[in-house]
């Protein structure tokens, strides 16, 4: 069991917050008749609350805050649990506010090969080697997030070396939090002007297969100097703020539970793709109800007639 709680209502209304109470163990005993059900697609702790995607059409995004307030002779804490739906998230009066405070302070480690380092001001900055990348945000003598920093001639030449490029980036992503970050515009990569000897359709290339191989890696086109400096040292705060913020333990319990599938685009997808490749041409939509007993008859043929349309 992932999370469970007792709610008044199985789906909010627009614009409801739905009080719960967490469910701490099921009783066997109790009867129970189940309602509803649909695969996870996605389980993930936003600061307090858990936000969950559920592998359907409609009715699918929802979250759970978790709030914990004091008692009011002062003697603990009890938590506050709500259960809002999408719709209900973007009426909310907070729906424009930031989820991350402000850090406390940075410290942030520069690798000791790094030539003219980015500087950031305010932070506690120190120079070391570091296992991989060139700047580092640690906490407690533990690195939270690393960036790698790469001007338009650095990543040219590394182009004369890619596997060497893709073992570096493999180590990089390896961290939680990583980032690859280029003191230039896309644009420049498209411009032969500034490519020395490598065609521009090769430098396209080249960026394509770094994003398909390394795809928990962002590739971020700062424009120049300045603003990479300036992204980093916001990203830095940003992932500071999350780690001193932290998480109550049930929500870290629960995330910590779910084993994550890679996203097929649900239920409708793979109906799709059965009615694509599965079946023989023109095939009716009564047929499909072996491969999905769950989807209702009208939903069936409704695919059936969205698949006929692309052939």
């Amino acid at each position: 069991m992932l999370w469970a709680v007792r709610a008044r209502h199985g789906w909010p209304g627009p614009g409801a917050n739905v009080f719960c109470l967490r469910e701490r163990g099921l009783d066997p005993a109790e009867p129970l008749v189940e309602v509803e059900r649909a695969p996870v697609q996605a389980f993930v702790r936003l600061r307090q609350k858990l936000t969950v995607t559920l592998g359907r059409p409609q009715r699918k995004r929802c979250e759970f805050p978790l709030l914990t307030r004091p008692l009011k002779d002062g003697t603990g804490v009890y938590e506050q649990i709500f259960f809002r739906t999408e719709s209900a998230i973007r009426a909310h009066k907070t729906r424009g506010r930031v989820e991350l405070g402000r850090a406390a302070g940075l410290e942030v480690a520069i690798d000791s090969a790094e030539r003219y380092p980015w500087s950031f001001p305010g932070a506690r900055v120190e120079r070391r080697k570091l296992p991989a990348g060139d700047y580092a945000l640690v906490k407690a003598g533990c690195i939270l997030a690393v960036a790698e920093r790469k001007t338009l001639d650095n990543l040219l030449t590394d182009f004369g070396a890619l596997k060497a490029l893709h073992q570096t980036l493999a180590g990089l992503g390896a961290f939680a939090r990583a980032a690859l970050v280029v003191e230039a515009q896309y644009a420049d990569f498209l411009d032969e002007s500034k490519l020395r000897q490598w065609p521009a359709r090769h430098a396209a290339r080249v960026l394509a297969e770094i994003a398909a191989l390394h795809p928990r890696l962002p590739i971020v086109f700062a424009g120049n100097r300045k603003l990479a400096n300036a992204w980093v040292q916001a990203w830095f705060a940003a992932v500071a703020a999350e780690a001193q913020a932290g998480a109550p333990l049930a929500l870290e319990e629960a995330v910590a539970r779910y084993e994550a599938v890679p996203a097929d685009g649900g239920l409708d997808e793979r109906i799709r793709a059965a009615a694509l490749h599965g079946f023989p041409p023109r095939s009716p939509s009564r047929s499909w109800r072996p491969r999905s007993p769950k989807r209702p008859r009208p939903a069936c043929g409704a695919c059936s007639r969205r698949c006929a349309r692309p052939g």
